[in-house]
């Protein structure tokens, strides 16, 4: 099976290719360098001289806060690249995993968002994100979007490294304590898209539409930060753990939004797929350890 990796020097695309091949897969790896995404000429080409059976995107704009100021260039990347892929896909009649994020749904309801629930983003990158969702919805019918939230892995930047920086140069941070969601590790992303793309070559047919997939249990960013400070110190890789506050998101404002509960029901994916949702700690410690022992 030939799997084409758009994004694959990001979080997830990095993690794609590297157990992607670990399991035998013919993996494609493309990073944005490598393909522009939002240039269709450059898509179609790319695919026909590729020829893929599957494609996953884990290409996208992810700078939250910047979005609100480059507005044109996260459309371009997040809408108009995914439309590309999925045009591109169906006409060689190719199916498309791709990956989407909490950040189409406001955050104002207490319960978790469901895959049938009505997005409402409040920022450039969750608007960005919805459209680039209803483009691949619009062109193709073999799709699977997967809807992700407060990711990290031992690749790029994310809020553990940058954690781990502040808590090597500071005794006291403040950090959110009234947004609440799951951190999803890398790793398990992309295990549950290999999982989805093995299930297609088995069966040639997958039950197609928008899914969630988070870790667990349920935190805030405080909470978050806490673990994080805990087991890098375990770890000895603080001396000691700073002291942390926490505020309010009124107290630490931002370019953009976020949204204030982003837990995600993952109940579907389960039911269907028999996936389930990981211990975050776990992949936590993955990274530590990988960080630690470079």
């Amino acid at each position: 099976m030939k799997i084409l990796v758009t994004g694959a020097a990001g979080q997830v695309g990095s993690e794609l290719v590297e157990r992607g091949k670990a399991m035998g897969l013919n993996m494609i790896a493309a990073s944005s360098a490598e393909l522009d995404i939002t240039c269709y000429e450059t898509v179609t080409e790319y695919v026909t001289k590729t020829s893929p059976d599957i494609i996953i995107n884990a290409a996208a704009y992810t700078a939250v806060d910047k979005a609100e100021d480059e507005p044109e260039l996260a459309f371009a990347v997040n809408r108009d690249g995914p439309a590309n892929l999925a045009k591109a896909c169906a006409v060689k009649h190719i199916p498309l995993l791709h990956i989407s994020t909490d950040y189409v749904f406001s955050g104002s309801s207490t319960d978790p968002c469901r895959e049938d629930d009505a997005a409402n983003p409040v920022g450039v990158y969750g608007s960005s994100k919805l459209a680039g969702e209803q483009a691949v919805a619009s062109h193709l019918t073999q799709y699977i979007i997967l809807r992700v939230a407060w990711v990290f892995g031992a690749n790029g930047q994310n809020f553990v490294r940058t954690m781990l920086r502040l808590g090597g140069e500071n005794e006291e941070l403040s950090v959110v304590a009234d947004q609440h969601g799951c951190p999803t590790w890398a790793g398990d992303i992309a295990d549950t898209l290999l999982t989805i793309a093995t299930r297609y070559r088995e069966q040639g047919d997958l039950p197609w539409g928008s899914y969630h997939y988070m870790g667990a249990p349920a935190t805030t960013w405080y909470g978050f930060a806490e673990t994080i400070f805990e087991q890098a110190q375990g770890l000895g890789m603080l001396d000691k753990s700073p002291v942390v506050h926490p505020v309010t998101s009124e107290q630490y404002p931002t370019a953009a939004q976020r949204p204030k509960n982003s837990v995600l029901d993952c109940d579907k994916i389960q039911r269907v797929f028999g996936i389930n949702q990981p211990d975050w700690r776990a992949g936590l410690a993955s990274v530590l350890n990988t960080w630690k022992q470079q």
